[in-house]
């Protein structure tokens, strides 16, 4: 079969901790909101972080399955995060309703595309 295809997205994304929604703002390209009842925490371009965060982190770069995925689709995240640990990358990862992504810290990037290649994944980078 065809190998699962990943992007590699363009631009240095940042994760980070906000006190409340207020500080965000929901117009940028890339965010995603995550809410319990201990935290708010959002990922977006670094250009585009929160002026007012608890807490901070920049220098990750994101790849995003490109299939949108079926619901019934076991394991994809699991094999990706995997190959990645087997390698010793640790990840961010964050899920829509359509795919997976998947941050590495942008020092690691090139590591993580060797290791998912070498994994039978194809890996198509951004363009320029």
């Amino acid at each position: 079969g065809e190998s699962m295809r990943l992007q590699i997205i363009e631009g240095k994304f940042s994760v980070c901790k906000v006190e409340n929604l207020r500080a965000v703002n929901f117009n940028v390209p890339w965010l995603f909101v995550g809410k319990t009842d201990a935290e708010i925490s959002v990922v977006c371009l670094t250009v585009d972080v929160p002026h007012a965060t608890l807490a901070r982190e920049d220098g990750w770069r994101a790849l995003r399955v490109a299939e949108s995925m079926d619901f019934g689709l076991t394991g994809v995240m699991a094999g990706i995060s995997t190959v990645l640990a087997r390698a010793g990358i640790s990840i961010f990862a964050v899920s829509t309703f359509d795919t997976d992504y998947i941050l590495v810290k942008a020092e690691n990037l090139g590591l993580a595309q060797t290791a998912l290649e070498a994994g039978g994944y194809s890996i198509e980078t951004p363009f320029r």
